[in-house]
């Protein structure tokens, strides 16, 4: 039988579909039963739904405040369902094709947030007019004027959210580059949209995957020196993302320190202790979630060739350079070697330095597991060189790595 005929719900990885996602049987397959039984010859998805349901059910109740889903992280109607049987109520949405799908699934009763701070002017209207959203996230004077030439929403109407730059930190991916106005800017952007605001908020961001909770205590301290310094009521804190997860060169602490961080800087701060507060997670939701299972196409010394690489689901195993957990589908009592991954594109960036620990007797045909691609996985495949062919299975695995305070 092939995968495209699986009643567990397999389906190209193609453009998503704003359909609700297909019905989830009562007990799903193990990752190794799936691939001993079709001997898939494409890259092969494995998403874990109670996996993504413990982790959001687990942030939801950790965190001191709304939980807005990161949906760029992994859009797939599959992971957005299991993230709301969880307890997920509350979206960061990044683009027009994002707020639609998650209206399309959860109606009214889903909360959505425009979070991107650049947006072009039928963008804004669409989310506005079509989609009724009502907050959204700016770090400059002009993006203000266009929310209300756009919107022309009335004073009092919209939630503005005013992104503050932080100093680069030491996250995996810093972001103090692209967004976020200075402490100056900050300052007179809220005095601006005060008068304006149903809601004023301020929000910053550490970096994605980022190690140290004591990061989102200094970014409140400063968000704090800012509201003091523009003197108008600021009404939420949206402390952003970068909560870790697990890797095998990256141990993280418990997520309950950086929620305790997190409400100590909170308590303690001067201007902003009785606001509300958000978070964005995106990685820490859904990376535990996912894998990847590939084939080695060809074996040279230590370099294995697969059928997925930095153009498909590997990105971040390129440049980036994570090291993600592997594993080999069948049983070896051979030692274990380091081994270097390239992709299946004719390209030869499309390389994976690693280093990839394997039995040293893996050859051409075996089967490789990836763990922690539940994140910017499948989401940022691509179709160059023609290798965008891909399925996805739902199956009951646990994740391959734990992240404290979210999978243990």
């Amino acid at each position: 039988m092939a995968l495209s005929n699986l009643r567990i719900a397999v389906s190209p990885l193609k453009r998503r579909s704003a359909a609700l996602p297909l019905p989830v049987p009562a007990e799903l397959p193990t990752v190794d039963a799936v691939i001993a039984r079709e001997k898939p010859q494409e890259p092969v998805h494995a998403l874990r739904p109670e996996t993504l349901r413990k982790a959001a059910r687990r942030f939801v109740a950790g965190f001191p405040g709304d939980v807005l889903y990161a949906v760029k992280c992994n859009a797939d109607p599959r992971v957005l369902r299991a993230l709301w049987d969880g307890g997920v109520r509350h979206f960061d949405c990044a683009s027009p094709a994002e707020i639609a799908l998650v209206r399309s699934m959860f109606g009214t009763g889903a909360h959505i947030a425009y979070m991107h701070p650049v947006r072009a002017r039928a963008a804004i209207r669409e989310a506005y007019a079509r989609h009724a959203v009502r907050d959204f996230v700016l770090d400059a004077d002009e993006e203000l004027d266009k929310l209300l030439a756009e919107t022309k929403a009335k004073p009092g109407e919209l939630t503005l959210v005013v992104r503050l730059a932080l100093p680069k930190g030491g996250a995996r991916y810093d972001l103090s580059g692209k967004f976020g106005a200075d402490f100056d800017a900050a300052v007179a952007l809220l005095r601006r949209a005060r008068p304006l605001a149903r809601e004023l908020g301020i929000s910053f961001h550490v970096g994605s995957q980022c190690v140290d909770p004591a990061a989102y205590a200094r970014a409140i301290e400063l968000a704090d020196r800012v509201a003091g310094e523009a003197g108008v009521r600021v009404d939420l804190l949206d402390v952003g993302g970068g909560f870790p997860v697990t890797y095998p060169d990256i141990d993280v602490p418990p997520l309950g320190a950086f929620f305790a961080e997190i409400e100590a800087a909170h308590a303690n701060a001067a201007h902003l202790r009785h606001t509300k507060l958000w978070a964005e997670p995106g990685r820490a939701l859904v990376a535990g979630g996912g894998s990847v299972i590939v084939q080695v196409q060809a074996r040279r010394a230590n370099m294995l060739y697969l059928n997925d690489g930095i153009y498909g689901s590997l990105s971040d195993a390129g440049y980036p350079g994570f090291r993600f957990p592997v594993r080999c589908l069948r049983a070896s009592d051979a030692p274990i070697r380091d081994f270097e991954f390239f992709g299946p594109t004719c390209d030869s960036a499309d390389r994976m330095a690693g280093p990839f620990p394997l039995p040293a007797d893996i050859a051409e045909g075996d089967w490789i597991e990836i763990g922690q691609l539940g994140a910017y996985g499948a989401a940022l495949r691509t179709a160059f060189n023609g290798f965008e062919r891909a399925h996805l299975v739902e199956v009951a695995d646990a994740p391959m790595l734990a992240t404290p305070g979210l999978d243990d």
